[in-house]
Formats: C-alpha cells, structure tokens, sequence
C-alpha cells in the first residue's frame, strides 16, 4: 500500500513495508501484554469457554481465507478470461509450466548453483499449490522481461533435477543417444567458423551410409534461447520412428548474434549438405541427399526463409553463370506454430482476411474465424447471435451468394473484397435509424468490418504474450539493424514474393487454433495456395498441362488446427501426453514427403523470370547469402543490405557493392521515421528504455 500512497510503484516500497509490519509486531510480542489489548483479552476470555486453541486457530484461518475469497462467494468475481480457451490437457499443461517458470524466476538471483537448483524446485512446489500466485508472478515478469528471463523460462528444462524428472517421463524413443557434430561453412560463405549441430540416429554411425535421406530441423527458441536437446522429445521421436538420420542446428543465439546471423548459418548447413552430399554427417557421398526441413516457432522461420534463399539463389547464384547446378529445392517443409510476421499488427486487412476466408479453406479455417467474430460478442454480451445453422450453410454451400451478416462465414459485415469507399450516413439517416432501431423490439445483429489478429485477439496467452513478442522481435533483430518491415521477406516470410511462394515444395503446417500466432500460419498457407493456384492456371492457359486437370491444393498444402491449443505444445509432451500423436503426426508427414518424391529426381529451384531479374551482369562478385552479415550493419541509421520484392529492379547495382560496405538511403529514412528536432527523440527514447531493460540495463545507463 505504501507504494500507492506514495504514488510510485516499486519493489524496494514493498519490501520497506513488509520490514515495517514484522518490526512492529515482533517489538509488540516482546515488549506488550502477552494476552493482547484490553478488548483482546476480554474476547478472548469468553472465546476459551466455548472453543479449544486448535478450533479457535482452524475458526481464524478460515475466516481470514472467507475474507479473501468472499466476491466468490457472492458471485462478484471479475470474468475468467481463460474460461473454455483451452482444452483441460492444456490448460493443466500451462498450469504447471507457469509454476516452473515463477519458481526458477524467484531463484534467478540466487549466486550460487547448486543452490539455485534446489530452491527452483521448491519454488515450483509452491506455486503449484498457489496457483494464482505464480500467475501474478509470471504477469510481472513479463512487464518487464530480460534476455536472462526467456532464456531461464525456455532453457530449464536442461537443469539437473528437472532434467532427470524428464528423462523419467519419457518413453523409450530410441536406443542411441543424439551426437554432437560441426558442420563446416562452404567455401562461398562470408563466414569460417563451423556450425554447431546434434545428429539423431537411432543406430551406429556407420549405418549412415547406407542413407539418402535426411530431416534438417531448425529449433524454436524465440531466437534467443533452446538448443536443440531442449527438443529432444520429438527429435528422438522422429529419428525412432522413421529410422532417417536427422540434423538439428544448433544456431548462435541473438542478441549476441543478431539478424541475419543465424539465418546465415541454417543456410550454410543446407548448402554444405547438398555440396558434400551428405558426407559432412557420415553419409555415403555418392548422390545428394533428399532433405525434409522441419521447423518450430522461431525455427519454422529460418526453415521458411532458407528455402526463400534457395529459390532466390536459383536467379542469382554466380555458379549459375560458370554452368553448374544451382542448390535443389527440399523435398517438403514442416512448420509447427512458425513465426512468420516480425511486424505485429492490431487488425487485419481485407487481403489478408479474403485468404482465410477462401470457400475451399473455409472448413479448415472455421475454428479461427469463429474466434475473430467472438471477439466482437464478448464486448457486446448482449447482441444476439446468428444460429449455428446458418453459419453451417454457408460454410458447407459455397455456391450460394454471400450473406450480409455476422457469422464466422462472413463476420465482417460485408464482402471484403470490394473497393467502394465506407459511405457515410448523413445525420437525418443517423437518426432515422436510431428511432426505427428503439421501436423495433428485436435488436439487430452486430455488423462490424474490422478483424483483429490474433496475436491481440489472445494477449493473455499462458505461454506466449506481445511483451514476450515484443522482446525477441527487438533482441533478434539487434541494435544496429533498422529493416523494412514492409518488405523484408527474410525477415518475415509472409511476407515474400508470389515468383518464389510458386515454387515451394510441399508445406505441412501444423498449429493450435488459440496460437497467437495462428495467423501467420493460415495466412501464408492462403499465400501459398493463391501462388500455386495462378501458377496452375498459367501453365493451363500455356497449353503446358491437360485442359482436363484439376488444381488440388492437398499436393501443395495441408495445414491442421488444432482446436482448444496454444504455442508450444511440442516441448511439453510429458505434461500433456496427447501432444505425442502431433509429434508422430510429424513424422508420418515426413515418411509422406518421401514416399512421393522419385528416386533421383529431386526438384530443383526454377528459374522464374521475375526472379531472374534479380542477377547483375557482374554475378562472379554477388555474395553467397542473401543476407549482409552481422557485422556490417555498425551503424544504427544503415538498413539491412538486402533484396526485397521492391527492390528487385534495383538489386544489379545494390550487388556491386563491396560485401562490408555501408550504404546510406538517407531519403528512404526521411520518409520513413520522423525525427524531432530535440535530443529527446520520442521513437529513440521509447526504444532505447525498451531495449536496456531486454538486456537488464537501466534506462539512465
């Protein structure tokens, strides 16, 4: 309280008032009436007659706990935000993920080790117990996240107690443990060190040969935490159950290495997989290996990026020019909750809802239009809502005209590809309506066209929240990068270009409806169908395929939803058992993806002409990764030096540039960020308090 009065909240005043109660109290035991004030004694008197101690501390107790709890009782609670959210498996899942993470929070300040672990696990004990404790605990940490705390939050399941506690868990996956190798850099790399990485083989090294197929896995981890034995669960479930050897990346971590670094490595690791054909990890050699990329979070974005980078590489890779092959496209792609959009938005735009919103994919992406449209219900508990026969009909009847009203078909109130202007009511059809409106005694049905995305839609999500969001996003892309969040499609694939979304191998997606970052999944699957659809529609029209054929998005994209589900079911497989048939779901997919590719025919990035385009005269001197290293960016007013979809014309005079040298577009950041004229920018000082508190500096440092 003494923090409110004062009018500044802070821990150093609530730990002064606590210092105060106990002193007050303790001097009152030792120098007042053992028997208490006047009143006090009287009371207690008359109480011993009729209760004995035990019944008058259980009378107390009580009292105090019917005191804490009365707005229950009288059903004056404030709403449950998490009512029906989740799945019960989930939610009992985050109940104990939240209490791990505010008891290994509490003792992050304790020095020394062996210490710390213990007390981690005694912490956790209690808030298991005090469950709304460790949510008010976990609330203000995130207000003020670290570097520290995601990567004591993401990492601890590596810790000696809790480790053993999941080893204990685990079922029998396979017989041979993961090995640690390096991977080195091709000889085109701007970089020399080798790349960290775990081989998962369930059988002797030496069987490695007599493979020709392998899983290349890019580990989530927010870009700053997890190795890839935090993932050992379904790694070791993968290479058990398909018997394919399967390359985890253990890329370097922002923000001591900063975007484009770890892009640049998962890049790297393919490249020197295909160029040595597999013999950097034991293989034969004798014919490149058929690759499946799979990825999670943070790592279904590097896994969509590298393939951007490989097809990008077809148009522009110097050894094109000297007559060699360029780097074949993967067999397919796995992406489990991927982060695909680095540029967090509040609502959603007409294309972006005409993707999810598409007849054929209207079945699978039911679960996600309902949730938008209950956004709007929730603020307005007293619209009636349309009748779930309705919203099935036109879900099921995709040949009958759209309907103008609120439900999950069309929630927005109209048909949102249309390009006439919002027409404004005059004052007199104002309060026409406003009258006809109070003498009808039916109230009309909410029609709205806004769509929020979802990572605001669940901004109290147990596991991943727009703080958390906020804080990777700002450690990844580091302090001397500033990118075009419009256009940089390495950064956020969403974002890439229809030339290169056509020629993408086949893409599995697999995400829980109530993800924050569900979006990015439905959205770039929309992309993708859209791409091939028009690719398909092109070759028809060019006589290159039968006027007979169909277009069945299936050998394209499958994406599944999973209902009642957050971000990040995969790392707790042991807290929610059912999480184990997504995970062999995974590797179907992967036995899938091989079955269907021939022997010997492995795709390979075609060259479209738009993205021809993108090589210069001078191709001998382009650099090897379409991302300028790290370390070129020194200065916090240069943008990442990269190729972009509107950059395309201008990318054979940006690549004579010397790989290190700084280019100023003074005219695009005058156009872009408004400076004030005082030392105080605003945009400087906010981003800078937000930056030194993620590396735990204070502002004034």
């Amino acid at each position: 309280m003494i923090d409110h009065i004062l009018g500044r909240p802070s821990v150093q005043f609530r730990k002064i008032q606590v210092f105060l109660v106990v002193s007050f109290w303790s001097v009152y035991l030792l120098r007042g009436n053992k028997n208490g004030p006047p009143i006090i004694r009287r009371l207690s008197r008359r109480l011993s007659k009729t209760f004995t101690p035990w019944q008058t501390v259980v009378l107390t107790l009580l009292y105090l706990y019917l005191c804490r709890n009365f707005a229950k009782i009288l059903d004056l609670e404030s709403p449950e935000p998490m009512a029906n959210l989740y799945t019960r498996a989930y939610f009992r899942a985050t109940w104990v993920t939240t209490a791990l993470d505010a008891g290994f929070w509490t003792a992050m300040k304790i020095k020394t080790k062996w210490i710390r672990d213990i007390a981690s696990m005694v912490f956790t004990a209690h808030y298991l117990l005090a469950a709304e404790q460790a949510d008010e605990k976990v609330r203000k940490v995130r207000g003020m996240l670290t570097v520290e705390h995601l990567r004591i939050s993401w990492n601890k399941t590596t810790t000696p107690y809790l480790g053993f506690l999941t080893r204990l868990m685990r079922p029998k996956l396979a017989r041979y443990p993961p090995r640690a190798i390096r991977i080195p850099r091709p000889a085109e790399s701007s970089y020399k060190e080798p790349i960290n990485a775990w081989l998962y083989f369930d059988g002797p090294l030496s069987a490695l040969k007599n493979h020709t197929k392998v899983v290349l896995d890019f580990p989530g981890g927010g870009f700053v935490a997890m190795s890839p034995r935090h993932h050992d669960d379904k790694l070791l479930a993968w290479c058990g159950r398909t018997g394919l050897p399967v390359l985890s990346v253990d890329y370097k971590k922002a923000p001591e290495n900063p975007y484009p670094y770890s892009l640049n490595e998962c890049y790297d690791v393919y490249h020197t997989l295909m160029v040595t054909h597999g013999r950097c990890i034991g293989l034969s050699g004798t014919t490149a290996p058929k690759v499946v990329i799979t990825g999670d979070s943070a790592g279904g974005n590097f896994a969509t990026g590298v393939v951007l980078m490989i097809l990008q590489s077809a148009g522009t890779d110097p050894q094109r020019v000297q007559g060699q092959e360029s780097l074949p496209v993967p067999e397919g792609l796995i992406l489990i909750y991927p982060g695909l959009d680095m540029n967090i938005g509040n609502w959603m735009s007409d294309d972006q809802m005409a993707l999810i919103q598409d007849q054929r994919t209207r079945k699978t992406n039911r679960s996600v239009l309902r949730r938008k449209s209950e956004d709007y219900y929730k603020l307005t508990p007293m619209t009636p809502r349309p009748s779930a026969h309705n919203s099935d009909d036109e879900g099921e009847e995709p040949a009958q005209p759209p309907q103008r009203q609120f439900d999950e078909g069309n929630f927005m109130g109209t048909d949102v590809m249309t390009t006439s202007p919002l027409k404004l009511p005059t004052t007199k059809e104002a309060r026409s309506s406003v009258v006809h409106q109070t003498a009808t005694s039916i109230p009309k049905i909410l029609k709205t066209r806004l769509a929020m995305s979802s990572m605001i839609s669940y901004f109290n999500d147990r596991i991943l929240t727009p703080e958390m969001m906020r804080a990777m996003i700002i450690l990844y892309i580091g302090q001397h990068n500033r990118p075009d969040f419009s256009t940089d499609y390495l950064l956020s694939p969403i974002l890439a270009p229809e030339a290169l979304l056509a020629n993408f191998p086949k893409t599995y997606f697999l995400t829980g409806d109530r993800d924050p970052l569900v979006d990015d999944t439905v959205i770039f699957a929309g992309r993708l169908r859209q791409s091939k659809r028009n690719q398909f529609q092109q070759r028809k029209e060019l006589g290159l395929l039968d006027a007979k054929e169909e277009f069945d998005e299936r050998d394209h994209v499958e994406v599944a939803l999973l209902p009642g589900i957050s971000h990040g079911f995969m790392q707790f497989v042991s807290l929610m058992p059912e999480a184990w048939k997504y995970v062999f779901r995974c590797a179907r997919w992967m036995e899938e993806i091989f079955d269907s590719s021939e022997p010997g025919d492995s795709p390979v990035a075609t060259r479209d002409p738009s993205v021809n385009r993108q090589r210069s005269d001078d191709g001998a001197h382009r650099r090897h990764h379409n991302c300028a290293p790290t370390d070129s960016s020194g200065d916090e007013d240069n943008p990442l030096m990269m190729s972009s979809s509107n950059e395309i014309a201008n990318a054979s005079r940006h690549s004579r540039r010397g790989r290190g040298k700084r280019v100023r577009h003074d005219d695009h950041r005058r156009g872009s960020v408004v400076s004030l004229a005082s030392e105080t920018d605003l945009l400087g000082k906010r981003m800078t308090g937000l930056a030194g508190g993620l590396m735990g500096m204070s502002e004034t440092s």
